[in-house]
């Protein structure tokens, strides 16, 4: 425990004491939010404030990584914790890093045009593709040292279903999937002042629960496997809870300045990131399917565009008034601090509903 509390900590200070920096590099560097000139008027008031954020929050995770291992070091279970830096840290980070690049990369481009047309949608999704696609095969193909890969070959729900087998082909096609999905669902869900980082804290703050309960009641740790009948068969669950852990607090120190009005917006660099993160949290924790509900923010503001998307071209007729469901409200009259919040209490419902269910499963299979 001291391990992730230790994270924790170096990551959010880094990131508090680290975005004002940001915000003066990125300022000084010009690289200011273009803002479209369709949607609320509002948001043109938010014009120039400087992007690329996450950045800030990537950084301080990374570091605070470093710093968790270190405080490793120092405790009697370090035995279990396996080699440092374990495969599911690398693949983990990894994700978080290069779905970032990505992202950064977008978010370049739509500086250095002075518009907000960045790398193109089939660019941006064969990035993701690219990306995804390496870590997933690191992720299967790579065992440790006890032949477990940080993903596995079942699709998950709390745990890995028994009968739904879909090999290692299949595996790296579903793993690609959720990193795709989530990630592109954490940046639509990006828009407003604090939105997706507050959501993305609550999220990570669930997956930090999960990796550090799985690593009580771990089947690696021979001492809890020998005398309990049920335990969890993952990999590296302390080095999960660590992650999660660090870049819940790294967002909560970059909220504090990204709240409204945002002084620096994490951009697509920040919401490709978390979602990538999110996503490889969800396949290493084996709750996949779980994700959905954890992350069921993300997912209903997906299903906005794509019903927008689906009833425009079929009918001619636009579901809300705009899409991202966020955007809807705002033009229907909402104050944007009343939609950030309200939408920060669903993201939360989702969230207890989800991690409800991961310890119901516990309950019942310990009753």
């Amino acid at each position: 425990m001291r391990a992730v509390i230790v994270a924790a900590a170096v990551a959010f200070i880094i990131s508090l004491f680290g975005t004002p920096i940001a915000i003066r590099v990125f300022t000084a560097l010009k690289a200011g939010q273009p803002i479209r000139t369709i949607g609320p008027a509002t948001h043109q008031g938010k014009k120039g404030t400087p992007t690329m954020g996450g950045v800030a929050f990537i950084v301080a995770t990374v570091f605070a990584y470093a710093a968790g291992h270190v405080a490793l070091t120092t405790l009697p279970e370090r035995q279990i914790a396996q080699e440092s830096p374990t495969m599911t840290a690398l693949v983990l980070l990894g994700l978080f890093v290069f779905c970032g690049v990505v992202g950064f990369l977008d978010d370049f481009l739509k500086v250095r045009r002075r518009n907000s047309d960045g790398l193109s949608a089939k660019g941006k999704l064969l990035g993701q593709l690219l990306v995804g696609g390496a870590f997933a095969i690191v992720a299967l193909y790579v065992p440790s040292t006890n032949g477990e890969t940080v993903a596995s070959e079942h699709i998950s729900f709390i745990r890995d279903i028994s009968w739904l087998d879909v090999g290692k082909v299949g595996s790296v096609l579903v793993f690609v999937f959720v990193i795709m999905s989530m990630s592109n669902g954490v940046n639509l869900t990006d828009g407003l002042d604090g939105l997706a980082t507050g959501a993305s804290i609550l999220v990570l703050g669930a997956y930090a629960l999960i990796g550090f309960w799985q690593y009580r009641h771990w089947c690696g740790d021979s001492d809890y496997a020998r005398v309990n009948d049920y335990c969890y068969q993952v990999r590296d669950p302390l080095e999960i809870a660590m992650i999660a852990a660090a870049a819940a607090a790294a967002c909560v120190g970059f909220l504090w300045w990204n709240t409204s009005p945002a002084r620096i917006f994490m951009g697509d660099t920040g919401a490709l990131g978390l979602g990538g993160l999110i996503g490889g949290l969800a396949v290493a924790t084996r709750t996949t399917l779980l994700s959905i509900i954890i992350g069921g923010l993300f997912v209903i503001i997906t299903m906005s565009v794509v019903i927008q998307i689906i009833s425009f071209k079929t009918t001619g007729k636009r579901v809300f008034r705009m899409s991202p469901l966020q955007h809807h409200f705002e033009l229907a009259g909402w104050s944007e601090v009343n939609i950030v919040v309200r939408f920060w209490i669903v993201a939360g419902i989702c969230v207890a509903i989800g991690l409800g269910l991961f310890y119901s499963d516990f309950l019942a299979v310990m009753g």
